[in-house]
């Protein structure tokens, strides 16, 4: 029992020397892209995710670094991973799209109805964790509001607090209802971007089949069903093929 004070100590430590190093880590890395050397930024960068740590911030680094040494494969995954932590970022969401310019491959997605584009842009406004705390945050407004509902002295104010209540409590169903989509989504939609320079999309999941389609570096695919060293994968415009698992990098 009295070891217990020397243990938390120790793992406090530890945590404390952990986030130094990474600090350190990171502003070495940025010192480094300022001299133009990037692949030593990325190696620093990448030992802190080796270390057990990311941001957005950190791919969004690593993903210029990569974009600078015209690497546009992990240049995308890095943009694409710092999206994913932060949602409709005006820097990540252009710096990624300059990337997308520079791919070999243009895929034109299949069409959408005006509502898919509309329910899209608004849930992609926050991230599944994002949706969740407004969700908490309206039922907690809510919560306050039906209070002063309830002890309003006046009329005018039980008015005024009810019709904020049932606003909170519409904004925490829809809340809610998006960040289980948005789980749902995430859950069952793998994608990865391909690393290899090019590769062959066979009709089935050996080298000796045929071959679908070619894609080059950069692409993002969907990820659909997998067999051994194989992916079956699809495309925004609804082509579908078998790639090695070897040629991605799954987000």
């Amino acid at each position: 029992m009295k070891m217990k004070p020397l243990v938390y100590f120790v793992f406090l430590l530890g945590c404390v020397s952990g986030f130094a190093q990474n600090t350190e880590l990171f502003e070495r890395g940025k010192e480094f892209y300022k001299n133009e050397s990037y692949q030593q930024a990325i190696d620093s960068w990448e030992k802190i995710i080796d270390n057990g740590e990311a941001s957005a911030n950190l791919y969004f680094n690593l993903g210029n670094a990569y974009y600078k040494l015209n690497k546009i494969g992990p240049g995308i995954y890095y943009y694409e991973k710092a999206l994913q932590l932060k949602p409709g970022d005006a820097d990540i969401t252009n710096n990624l799209a300059f990337a997308e310019n520079a791919r070999i491959d243009i895929i034109e997605p299949l069409p959408k109805s005006l509502f898919n584009r509309w329910y899209q842009s608004v849930t992609g406004l926050f991230s599944m964790d994002g949706w969740a705390l407004v969700n908490v945050i309206s039922i907690l407004l809510f919560t306050a509001l039906f209070l002063l509902y309830y002890f309003a002295m006046t009329e005018s104010k039980k008015r005024m607090f009810f019709a904020g209540a049932m606003v909170a409590l519409i904004s925490g169903i829809v809340s809610l209802s998006l960040a289980f989509t948005l789980y749902n989504t995430e859950s069952d939609k793998q994608t990865a971007i391909i690393f290899s320079e090019r590769i062959e999309v066979k009709s089935e999941p050996r080298m000796g089949s045929s071959t679908a389609f070619v894609l080059h570096e950069g692409t993002k695919v969907q990820i659909t069903a997998e067999d051994g060293d194989w992916y079956r994968i699809k495309l925004a415009d609804g082509k579908d093929g078998w790639a090695p698992v070897a040629a991605m990098k799954e987000l």
